[in-house]
């Protein structure tokens, strides 16, 4: 039971699992404010397209609701 226990404690690797999730939120973070401006802007292009293909697809089926 002792060495066990003894194993459990001198066990690292979910020290280092913990070390590569730190560093990888630190590298997204990173990415994120240097492209602050590229990501914006390609947010808004794709969020543009969504909408002008929503509204397109509306409009190709006649838009109107129907109730039950």
């Amino acid at each position: 039971m002792n060495v066990s226990i003894r194993s459990f404690l001198a066990e690292e690797d979910g020290v280092t699992a913990l070390e590569y999730g730190l560093l990888a939120a630190v590298i997204a973070g990173v990415l994120v404010v240097a492209g602050r401006e590229g990501l914006s802007e390609m947010f808004s292009t794709l969020f543009t397209k969504l909408k002008e293909l929503v509204e397109s697809t509306i409009g190709t089926t006649g838009g109107g609701s129907t109730s039950t």
